[in-house]
């Protein structure tokens, strides 16, 4: 991935938010052997995107004890994802939460969405 982006003039300042999403997309698929099953941007918000799993493969083979029922252990993918955007110079924060199975939430820096918009208006 390093190698994409250490190539050309500025390649730092070129680098826009469609990147990540397929960059995320490709490491989930290297990690579980399949696509996510939904990647979508927030209606009301340019720097929220959800990664839906309906059955996260993490969470299949770990029993979680009754008295930590709201443990989600997609929690663990959560900063696989994190890392992989933040060390890409993408820093986002990303958490994972129950809804419709688990949903990874990522919400970008507004360094980023800056950046971003700056791109667009090329």
């Amino acid at each position: 991935m390093d190698a994409r982006f250490t190539r050309g003039k500025s390649a730092i300042l070129e680098r826009s938010l469609t990147r990540p999403k397929t960059d995320v997309m490709t490491v989930w698929k290297a990690l579980f052997g399949k696509e996510a099953d939904k990647l979508e941007q927030a209606n009301d918000d340019d720097k929220t995107y959800y990664i839906i799993e309906k059955e996260p493969l993490i969470n299949t083979y770990i029993s979680v004890p009754k008295e930590n029922s709201t443990l989600n252990c997609a929690s663990f993918t959560a900063g696989i994802v994190e890392a992989m955007l933040t060390c890409s110079g993408f820093p986002a924060k990303v958490t994972a939460h129950w809804h419709k199975g688990t949903t990874l939430m990522i919400k970008f820096d507004e360094s980023v969405i800056a950046r971003d918009k700056a791109l667009d208006g090329r």
